[in-house]
């Protein structure tokens, strides 16, 4: 199991579709808004580290709203 925190920066005014939009995905199991240089802080879980980089790359980082992202992964 692959376990990391993904930290969002949203466009202005738009963390809360994106958090709604990321709360979505089946692999994030947390998402949360908070202040700061990031917006969101999310905890995904997933099999590989394959399928984490399609999660941020794939899913998140294409978000309509998503302005950068920053992962951590947890060993």
């Amino acid at each position: 199991m692959v376990k990391a925190y993904c930290l969002i920066s949203a466009a202005p005014g738009k963390t809360m579709e994106v958090l709604q939009k990321i709360k979505a995905i089946d692999a994030v199991k947390l998402a949360d808004s908070v202040a700061g240089e990031y917006d969101i802080v999310t905890r995904v879980e997933v099999d590989s580290l394959e399928k984490l980089s399609k999660i941020v790359f794939g899913e998140i980082r294409v978000m309509p709203g998503v302005m950068a992202t920053m992962t951590l992964i947890v060993f």
